[in-house]
């Protein structure tokens, strides 16, 4: 018997049948047993097959040298896990000139400072879609740590770092999941124009060129109202909404779609992001 590469088994402990002794003696002295009837008293038969259902065939032993199956794709139950290239904008179907916006697996990075109103907005695009979407909200992934987690109230250290690059990671990760079983998902972060290395190029290098930036970024006076609103570790002070206000304006002349939804409901601003990602998929920004 031989593996399927072709490198033999290990001998099995004792002496093998027609490798050897001619007779294997039997525990009791004086009675050898012809090789034959040793075989038949060690190898079970195999089971007989429930009636009205044939046997199945043997398996058919690879010749000697013979080269492997390649392994199966790697899945978890019938879901496949994402290849290892990342992910590529979408293609538009044969025949077409432009991929359908509304139907097209699409991975979308929802950026915008606090109160921007990035989750809500997010979750409801998500849930108004024609076709199976994700919202992956990287403020929740954070939260995953319990004990030990970096609250931001805290303010940004080389602990919220490590904190934040992980949840971005493990947010990459997803969206190439999702993507890669025709599920698109829509991202949320704040993510600062004047940090690339921890910013949009650490998305790129999760998810891949393929993901579209989108930036919602209301008036100030609409993310300290939306800001006031929220309890827990996710409402800032003043202060700090104002400054991360502040950063996020760099993104005006950056390339990137905007949308101003300081006048629009969730709904509403769900529509214009239609609108935005339609148009990403026909020009993509350069990022």
């Amino acid at each position: 018997m031989q593996h399927a590469g072709g490198t033999p088994l290990p001998p099995p402990h004792g002496p093998v049948p027609g490798h050897g002794a001619a007779m294997t003696p039997h525990p009791g002295p004086g009675h050898p047993i012809p090789p034959h009837q040793h075989q038949h008293q060690h190898q079970p038969q195999a089971a007989p097959p429930a009636p009205g259902w044939p046997a199945p065939p043997p398996p058919a032993a690879p010749p000697h040298g013979a080269p492997t199956a390649p392994p199966p794709a790697e899945a978890t139950g019938h879901i496949q896990l994402p290849p290892g290239a990342p992910v590529a904008l979408p293609s538009p179907p044969a025949g077409a000139s432009a991929p359908d916006a509304a139907h097209a697996a699409v991975a979308v990075l929802l950026i915008g400072p606090a109160g921007a109103g990035k989750t809500s907005v997010a979750r409801h695009w998500a849930d108004t879609r024609r076709v199976p979407t994700a919202h992956i909200s990287l403020d929740d992934v954070r939260e995953w740590v319990r004990s030990g987690f970096a609250d931001p109230r805290s303010g940004w250290n080389d602990h919220s770092e490590a904190q934040y690059r992980l949840a971005r990671r493990t947010c990459g990760f997803a969206a190439r999941n999702f993507l890669a079983n025709g599920i698109s998902c829509i991202l949320d972060d704040a993510v600062f124009p004047d940090r690339p290395v921890i910013g949009l190029g650490g998305w790129k290098r999760h998810v891949g060129p393929g993901l579209l930036p989108i930036v919602l970024l209301p008036g100030l006076e609409i993310v300290l109202e939306r800001n006031a609103r929220r309890t827990g570790n996710r409402r800032l002070s003043d202060e700090e909404v104002a400054r991360i206000h502040g950063r996020m304006a760099g993104w005006y002349g950056s390339g990137l779609p905007i949308i101003d939804n300081s006048a629009h409901d969730v709904p509403t601003t769900a529509r214009l992001l239609d609108d935005v990602v339609a148009r990403s998929i026909a020009s993509p920004p350069s990022w």
